[in-house]
Formats: structure tokens, C-alpha cells, sequence
């Protein structure tokens, strides 16, 4: 049973590459900007739009989203990535909690695995979103991913990713109600991060720059 699930999750995991190889531009892991009120490139702007709130714009790629604050931010050429901070002591066991959005080329479309939980769409005013979960356990550590897409035109798409890692209790050295105490916390940390996740793909929006002139209409300055 044990080689059976490895299998299942490794065909994952083989599936992410491919799908992410395949794009004509591969998201990448961005370094973690400082945190400040306000950090400016020549395309994007990372605000705080209150003490619990913050956004990120990028005029380049033309998207803009709100998280919480306390996440890390790391931004890219492919969009912006989150570390989203939980409570690292005994009362869990959890290894990582992310999210991103990123930016490719081309039609949308979820890596081909074979253990998909969930399949969904979610709305949010004029916008739809594709989205897919998976939950998956192999040798006592659980992984539980949530991913959306939205299209925005032919060869546009954007990608939402939150992704979790979290230890089976027993596996470090918890037992009865202790270990079932430890795994409910994990897990209400998940779903709680899981939840801020889905409420930033709600706050994308499309960004919309000034247009320029029509040049066919402009008369010619006279020397």
C-alpha cells in the first residue's frame, strides 16, 4: 500500500515539472523583498493598505491582489510569492504554508495528477476561477495543495497556488488525545491560511493603464 501511494505522489510531483517546464515562461521561487510600507520596482508596488492588509501591483503584468501583511512577500518576473507565517511550536507540526501567483504564457491548464480532491470554480464579480485541490500522505508526512486559474485571454493566464506540508503527530513521538490535539491544530492552521488564500485570488483584479494618444488625430507642430 505504502510503495502504491509513493507512486501516486511521485507521478505528481512529475506531473508539476512537466507542466511547468512546458510554459513558455516558467514561474520561478522569488527571494523575499524587505517588508516596508512601500516597495517600488519600474513595474510593481507593494503597499500597505492598512495594519492587516496589503497590496501588491504590477503594471507590467497587469494584475493586482490584497493580502495579510504579516505574510512574506517575494517578488518576481513571473508575479509575487508568499511564506505565510504560523506559529512554529509543539502544538503543530506543520513545515510550510505558501501561496503565489504567477503569470504564464499560454492557454491554462492544472499538471496532470491523478489525486485531485476537489474541482470547482469560484466567482468573483465579473471574474471565474478554475480550481483544483489535492490531498496526499506518504510515510507519515501530509501535503495538501489548492490551486486556481483564470484566463484572461488567448495566450494570458494566471496561476494561484497555496500549498501546505504538515507531519503525522505519531510520527513525532505524540500519542493519544496529545496527538489528536496536535493534528486538529495543524490543521486549523492550514484551513485558516487556506482560506486567506481564497480570499486573495478574490481580491485580483486586472490593472488598466493610461492610454496613449491617437496619433492619427494629432496635428503636427508647424517649424
Amino acid at each position: 500500500m505504502k510503495k502504491s501511494v509513493i507512486i501516486i505522489v511521485v507521478l505528481i510531483a512529475l506531473g508539476l515539472i512537466v507542466w511547468v517546464m512546458g510554459k513558455d515562461k516558467a514561474p520561478v521561487i522569488p527571494e523575499n523583498v524587505e517588508t516596508a510600507d512601500t516597495v517600488s520596482t519600474s513595474a510593481t508596488e507593494t503597499t500597505k493598505v492598512s495594519s492587516k492588509i496589503s497590496e501588491y501591483k504590477n503594471d507590467e503584468l497587469g494584475f493586482s491582489v490584497k493580502y495579510p501583511t504579516i505574510w512574506e512577500a517575494g517578488t518576481s518576473d513571473y508575479g509575487i510569492s508568499f511564506i505565510i507565517p504560523y506559529d512554529k511550536s509543539d502544538t503543530n507540526t506543520l513545515k510550510r504554508l505558501e501561496a503565489r501567483v504567477v503569470y504564464v504564457t499560454g492557454k491554462c491548464a492544472f499538471p496532470p495528477v491523478t489525486t485531485v480532491k476537489d474541482r470547482d470554480t469560484l466567482k468573483s464579480g465579473d471574474l471565474s476561477f478554475n480550481m483544483i485541490s489535492m490531498d496526499n500522505s506518504v510515510s507519515g508526512i501530509n501535503y495538501f495543495d489548492r490551486m486556481y486559474s483564470l484566463q484572461k485571454d488567448a495566450n494570458t493566464c494566471f496561476i494561484f497556488s497555496f500549498s501546505s506540508i504538515y507531519i503525522n503527530p505519531a510520527n513525532k513521538g505524540f500519542k493519544g488525545s496529545e496527538a489528536t490535539q496536535v493534528l486538529n491544530n495543524s490543521k486549523t492552521l492550514i484551513a485558516e491560511a487556506d482560506k486567506a488564500f481564497t480570499e486573495m485570488v478574490k481580491s485580483f483584479s486586472f490593472l488598466v493603464g493610461p492610454k496613449g494618444q491617437d496619433e492619427a488625430k494629432i496635428v503636427p507642430i508647424k517649424k
